[in-house]
């Protein structure tokens, strides 16, 4: 049987009050998409808003392009697909094997307190599946808690966009709050590489990626915990 991977894209687009355009970073996007579907997965998408989710523009100007972004301009199904993302409250989780967050900075807003994705992430966890986030995607982990009532993070190796990371693209004034601080207060024994070098952190069902190099990382490591 093929491996069920959902995978959870913000509908935030607004990049704070700066006027700007946000979303979710299409490489962090289409480099796991490929590696799970070349590794014969099924790869289903969803959004709290359903339908086409914000894609980053900055990612998609010409230094952030990768083989897995020219794939995906021109795999006509992936683009298809993707504009018909189901609406994240009528996911069910016990249909998937496994779920993988992209990020880019628009999570920070949508999926943070979304219940709908808190829901699905302590579902999973409880059902012994493998959650996974790369970038600003693992704020999605923030609010959710274990049985007993502490957070998902806390004591557990976790990593995302860095402090020093967020400073060199000249946001930290601009997000709503720095990840890695808040990874931080909740417990999380945060982790990091230099910045913009690949890096992927595994603690239990927790799999968490840096910046958008990490995240083929990410979805590999997941397809090892799926075995």
């Amino acid at each position: 049987m093929a491996h069920k991977i959902l995978m959870v894209l913000t509908s935030h687009d607004k990049l704070g009050n700066t006027g700007e355009k946000t979303g979710f970073w299409v490489e962090e996007f289409a480099a796991p998409y490929y590696v799970f579907r070349d590794a014969g997965a099924e790869v289903f998408l969803t959004s709290p808003a359903g339908g086409q989710p914000p894609i980053d523009p900055k990612s998609e100007l010409a230094d952030f392009q990768t083989d897995a972004t020219r794939r995906f301009d021109l795999d006509d199904h992936a683009q298809v697909q993707l504009a018909q993302t189901m609406k994240l409250s009528e996911v069910d989780a016990s249909e998937f094997d496994a779920v993988f967050y992209p990020g880019g900075h628009g999570p920070l807003w949508d999926l943070v307190d979304n219940k709908d994705s808190v829901d699905l992430i302590e579902k999973m966890l409880l059902s012994g599946k493998p959650v996974s986030t790369v970038c600003h995607a693992s704020a999605a982990l923030l609010n959710v808690k274990n049985d007993n009532g502490s957070s998902v993070v806390e004591g557990k190796a976790v990593t995302g966009f860095s402090n020093t990371e967020e400073d060199a693209v000249q946001l930290s004034e601009v997000v709503p709050f720095l990840l890695e601080d808040a990874l931080k207060a909740r417990g999380g024994n945060y982790q990091k590489a230099d910045d913009w070098y690949p890096f992927a952190v595994q603690d239990g069902l927790l799999i968490t990626g840096q910046n958008p190099a990490s995240s083929a990382l990410v979805a590999e490591k997941l397809l090892e915990q799926l075995g």
